[in-house]
């Protein structure tokens, strides 16, 4: 009977390489190995698995669904190799590379400082994506990123579950926030206990900018149908800060923000009848990988630190 070929550990690093660079000949020059022999590898390791992993085109290459789906066991397969290697062979910790795609939330970039810290590896590699809502999505499927943080409500949810359905995602919930406003410390309404949208009528709206994507239901903030006679839309989050202190600007968010991180502005509490639901986003089919675990767990203490109840 004949013998079924074995996936080497080769052509597993191989393919996440080429995955990562999106370019057979960049994986190649990254892995000092010949164009040829990484094209090779590939095409052995596609009829070892009898599945198409890449769409080849001469801009490079991409994933097809097979092809996130073989790359999520893939990562699970080397990262277990290194754990081993590093505890019998006395290696030193891998780079325990980790991608994660997020909407614009100072307590994700505090976990991920965290995280960071806590790495013993000598050299790391690990990317923070502070994006679009549909990109954090299209990140996710294709595996940019392992892991995307983003919010749901009543007024998104069905569209953003049927989304990630259709893109083989699943949300799960971290915890629920009350909506507050993001405020310069140096605001008139910072010294309030709550405020109302009465209060923000004057006052400009600062909304991230969700480029060509740009449907209510993929806005980062609530009431996102609501019109505002003074609105701002931006992209990152210290032009967004920048502007709640030249301009009195606010924005309105889950109400857990870092000292450490934005001392300059505060989170008041805001008086409307809703709840924001913040979680995590993954492949449906793919487990986690350690690295993963560890940045959740990180979230969660973060989170509970500020004495947000955890969900799940």
């Amino acid at each position: 009977m004949a013998r079924t070929p074995s996936i080497t550990l080769q052509q597993l690093l191989y393919f996440i390489e080429v995955a990562a660079e999106g370019s057979i000949s960049a994986a190649a020059d990254l892995l000092y190995v010949s164009q040829p022999t990484m094209s090779a590898a590939m095409k052995d390791l596609e009829s070892r698995v009898g599945r198409t992993l890449f769409l080849r085109s001469a801009r490079g290459v991409t994933l097809t669904d097979d092809g996130a789906e073989f790359l999520g066991y893939a990562r699970q397969v080397t990262e277990q190799v290194a754990l081993l290697e590093q505890r019998y062979l006395g290696r030193p910790p891998s780079r325990r590379l980790l991608g994660v795609s997020a909407q614009h939330y100072s307590f994700v970039v505090e976990a991920f400082v965290r995280m960071v810290k806590g790495s013993d590896a000598a050299e790391y590699e690990f990317s923070l994506r502070e994006t679009r809502t549909w990109d954090i999505i299209e990140d996710v499927r294709t595996l940019r990123s392992e892991l995307g943080i983003l919010y749901r409500n009543e007024f998104n949810r069905n569209v953003i579950d049927k989304l990630l359905r259709d893109s083989g995602l699943a949300f799960h919930p971290l915890f629920l926030a009350d909506p507050h406003i993001f405020i310069s410390r140096k605001n008139p309404l910072a010294a309030r206990d709550h405020v109302t949208l009465d209060d923000l009528a004057e006052l400009p709206r600062l909304t991230f900018d969700q480029g060509a994507n740009n449907s209510f239901y993929f806005a980062e903030e609530i009431l996102s149908t609501l019109s505002s006679p003074q609105e701002i839309r931006v992209s990152d989050r210290a032009t967004i800060f920048n502007l709640m202190i030249g301009l009195d600007g606010y924005t309105i968010s889950t109400g857990i923000i870092s000292d450490d991180l934005d001392p300059e502005i505060v989170a008041i509490p805001l008086d409307i009848d809703e709840r924001i639901e913040i979680g995590w986003i993954g492949h449906s089919a793919i487990p986690l990988t350690e690295q993963a675990q560890r940045y959740l767990a990180e979230l969660r203490a973060v989170v509970a630190g500020f004495g947000v109840e955890l969900l799940g």
